[in-house]
């Protein structure tokens, strides 16, 4: 088996000696232009080229959750597309969310205010009963936040394209749920996969839907988030604050108002990071599988796109 490995600014060493170690009867290489077409790729953001040379492709494995990147190629056909459907990405997801639903809900931001003033002032603690959570998209990362967010004892909503059920969770589905869910969100959780059906749906609109002074989280990809809708839903205090971990352009621009927001936390898309043993482990399980013909956990639906 010839694999080939292609990922866009990510140190390829740690890769190989992972996947080489892990499959001693593979071929495992970078992939260069001219290179002979392999059977499996490992793939984060190639270039159309490296599409272009691989008529023979089996399966295409690609070291993220997220595939929107991958759909707007022209990939070639016949070949199985699969995502990472945890890998340690999961764990971390629901860290990075629990620390930014606690810090609103606690009001971290007024204390921090306050402490840098020379105030000492106590808050009177609200009831978590007033701060349902509501989670968009229920894949693998949305189950386990879903899950994490009960722990702390939030009421906890989500919404999702298909009927998923978790317990303790309370499910909306289909674009006519959408409305009752978001009227009934006071701190908004983004995890949907990136598709032409999902692009902008946090705009004005939606975002108007929440309870007033609500916050916002995006965990998934900027181009969900209408960055002049947010912008506005702030100043005029519907939206009290947002997290943002994505934005449509990363590096985000030197000018852009989201740097020098007081409401808006910025992290540089670091809220579930690829783990490379996690998942050169999960890759080889896949690649496995797909050897035996077997169904694939992850495995891309391109006509959904997800």
């Amino acid at each position: 088996m010839n694999i080939s490995f292609c990922c866009t600014n990510t140190p390829p060493e740690p890769w190989l000696v992972g996947l080489r170690a892990a499959l001693p009867g593979a071929q495992v290489l970078v992939w260069q232009p001219g290179d002979a077409p392999a059977d499996v790729a490992v793939v984060w953001m190639p270039p159309q080229a490296f599409w272009d040379a691989q008529p023979r492709l089996r399966a295409i494995f690609n070291i993220g959750a997220g595939v929107d990147a991958l759909m707007a190629q022209r990939l070639p056909r016949g070949a199985r597309i699969v995502r990472l459907d945890d890998a340690g990405m999961a764990v971390q997801m629901a860290e990075y969310v629990c620390h930014a639903v606690i810090a609103y809900f606690r009001e971290w931001a007024a204390i921090d205010h306050d402490i840098r003033a020379g105030i000492w002032r106590a808050r009177e603690p609200e009831a978590r009963a007033d701060w349902p959570v509501g989670v968009m998209g229920l894949g693998v990362l949305g189950e386990r936040v879903a899950r994490a967010l009960q722990t702390f004892e939030f009421p906890v909503n989500g919404w999702s394209l298909s009927p998923k059920a978790i317990e303790g969770v309370r499910g909306f589905v289909g674009a006519e749920a959408l409305p009752d869910f978001l009227a009934q969100t006071r701190v908004l959780v983004n995890l949907l996969p990136l598709t032409p059906a999902t692009e902008n749906i946090l705009n004005r609109d939606t975002l108007s839907r929440l309870r007033p002074g609500a916050f916002v989280i995006n965990v998934a990809r900027g181009r969900h988030l209408v960055d002049e809708d947010l912008l506005a839903l702030l100043a005029s205090g519907h939206v009290a604050g947002a997290t943002l971990d994505v934005c449509r352009t990363e590096p985000l621009p030197s000018d852009h108002p989201f740097w020098r927001h007081p409401q808006i936390r910025l992290t540089p898309h670091t809220s579930a990071r690829t783990l490379v043993v996690d998942t050169i482990a999960q890759i080889t399980r896949k690649i496995a599988a797909v050897e035996r013909g077997e169904a694939v956990v992850g495995e891309v639906n391109a006509q959904r796109g997800y």
